[in-house]
């Protein structure tokens, strides 16, 4: 640490004004002390990092699964209130059957409904094996489809309305795989500004390893088409009390407070739903 501490002190000292044995010399060793090995995590620290090389490839080259060619659809349903348990039904009864065909180069990752979030909303997390090819077999598959087509019909006369996005997994993050429950799941959505994804999924890359003790990290997304430079976070916990628990044992880790700190500011908007799973969803 003694290299650290000089360099750090002479750069103190050069901002206060020069050398000498005089009050600004007590101030730089202060400070110098300030910045030791217990205090890393500081805001003092932020003053000597350095800022993300900017790079020439596209974020999704660099950000995605290399192993893997998955293609993810997250998809938004706003449904009625009055026609929310009608349309549970209904979609169990129906993408199951999807999910199953071999055929279908598609399956379900996971279902729920928002219990904290926006009201009478549906989600749904599918997986396509093969990327943007598999995406457009089940696509022009589904146009021949009778039974999806009238399961859409009648959906239809149900939602008020819905949108979706196609989304890459960051290659940090877990592999979403089906799960036992019960659990509660958190999806945490963040808007950011443009241009700043390379330098979240850096510092991301290194957070994740705070948040794995007690498996709650299931996936992690970015948006490829629909609304853009959009990042989904989902987690499970077993209750709300857990999610508490976990979240608060997160902050007493060195250097999770670091990615806070610089990630923070890259978030035009961000928003939580606490979501439970429906019956069909592999994720329980």
């Amino acid at each position: 640490m003694a290299p650290r501490l000089c360099s750090i002190s002479a750069a103190a000292r050069r901002l206060l004004g020069g050398p000498g044995s005089g009050p600004r010399d007590v101030v730089a060793v202060a400070v110098a002390r300030f910045y030791s090995k217990d205090n890393e995590g500081s805001w003092f620290r932020s003053l000597f990092v350095h800022k993300v090389d900017p790079r020439k490839d596209a974020h999704s080259t660099l950000l995605s699964k290399k192993e893997t060619s998955n293609l993810y659809k997250i998809q938004f349903h706003n449904v009625k209130p009055e026609c929310l348990d009608a349309y549970n039904s209904l979609t169990e009864a129906v993408l199951p059957k999807l999910h199953l065909d071999e055929d279908y180069p598609c399956s379900l990752v996971g279902n729920w409904n928002t219990w904290y979030g926006e009201q009478d909303q549906a989600v749904h997390l599918w997986r396509f094996s093969g990327g943007y090819p598999a995406l457009m077999d089940c696509m022009n598959k589904l146009k021949n489809n009778k039974e999806y087509l009238e399961f859409r019909k009648e959906r239809s006369q149900m939602l008020l309305s819905r949108r979706n996005q196609l989304l890459l997994e960051f290659s940090f993050w877990n592999e979403p795989q089906p799960r036992a429950g019960p659990n509660i799941y958190e999806l945490r959505t963040y808007k950011l500004k443009p241009g700043t994804m390379i330098e979240w999924g850096n510092n991301w890359a290194r957070a994740i390893k705070y948040r794995q003790e007690n498996q709650e990290a299931v996936g992690g997304f970015f948006s490829q088409i629909g609304e853009l430079y959009v990042v989904h976070h989902l987690w499970a916990y077993k209750d709300l009390q857990s999610r508490e628990e976990t979240r608060n044992a997160a902050w007493r880790k060195r250097g999770w407070d670091e990615n806070v700190y610089y990630t923070v500011p890259l978030v035009r908007h961000m928003e939580s739903r606490i979501m439970i799973p429906l019956k069909i969803s592999p994720l329980q």
